[in-house]
């Protein structure tokens, strides 16, 4: 009893003090964001737009095409129930709202958890390891500043960018099987489609994103600084950092996805 006691106070501990040292991140991410550019101490806007660049254009390809595939394969998969209710006219319906309110946004989070999430653990951890950090603070240059900022903004512009070039590629995936394959007239899928959407729609998915960002970002950067040891451990916080955003994305996505449906 007393070691299983123990283990729970330990993990519980570990949590708190993990939670703690992310909102302390979060404070003075938001200090060096918000308050210190109106007192005249400057933003990195130059990195800023070079990890927008990094983020945002060069994840561009690989969302698009992964968008499209699953547009296609949804329309596929709603063919096989509606066509026996002669209702296939209805695709066009669902692979729309199903875009814009949920995969799209959930998509597009998880392909940037992997490719900059990730990068942005290893980046920090790598510095963090090699002593480039210390170097910063010695310099008097804030790590927060100098390294969190600009990933920091440039993930809550590019991940919203993102998902809106994925609804309208996921729902041209759609459109390509249904016309192509299926044989529905363009006119009539446009007509479906632009009845079953609202601007409650792509406001639920724009929300989505913006805080996913948050999750990845602020994951990824809390893992960077947490590595220890070499590369066993950027390696470690690294694939940490992966699994502990797709978790936490989940996580909020469930969330927004009871708001919004009793909203």
């Amino acid at each position: 009893m007393v070691a299983i006691v123990g283990n729970i106070g330990r993990i519980t501990l570990d949590w708190v003090h993990a939670v703690l040292r992310v909102c302390v991140l979060m404070v003075d991410t938001i200090n060096w964001m918000v308050v210190a550019p109106l007192r005249g101490r400057g933003l990195r806007v130059r990195s800023t737009i070079e990890q927008f660049v990094s983020f945002g254009v060069m994840s561009l390809p690989i969302v698009s095409l992964i968008c499209f595939l699953i547009g296609a394969i949804m329309a596929m998969q709603a063919s096989y129930q509606l066509a026996r209710f002669g209702a296939t006219r209805y695709i066009a319906n669902l692979v729309g709202v199903a875009a814009m309110r949920e995969l799209a946004p959930l998509m597009t989070a998880i392909l940037l958890t992997g490719r900059s999430g990730s990068a942005i653990a290893a980046e920090i951890g790598t510095m963090k390891v090699s002593e480039e950090i210390d170097a910063l603070d010695v310099m008097g240059l804030n790590p927060t500043k100098f390294l969190v900022v600009p990933k920091f903004l440039a993930m809550l512009l590019a991940i919203p960018c993102l998902t809106v070039v994925a609804m309208f590629v996921m729902m041209f995936g759609g459109f390509c099987l249904t016309t192509v394959v299926l044989g529905m007239e363009p006119q009539l899928y446009f007509e479906q489609t632009a009845s079953a959407l609202v601007m409650k729609d792509l406001v639920t998915g724009m929300i989505k994103s913006f805080f996913f960002a948050v999750v990845i970002c602020w994951v990824g950067v809390y893992r960077g600084f947490q590595v220890e040891g070499g590369a066993e451990g950027v390696g470690k916080q690294t694939t940490s950092s992966v699994v502990t955003s797709i978790f936490l994305i989940i996580v909020v996505d469930m969330v927004f996805t009871i708001f919004f449906y009793f909203m």
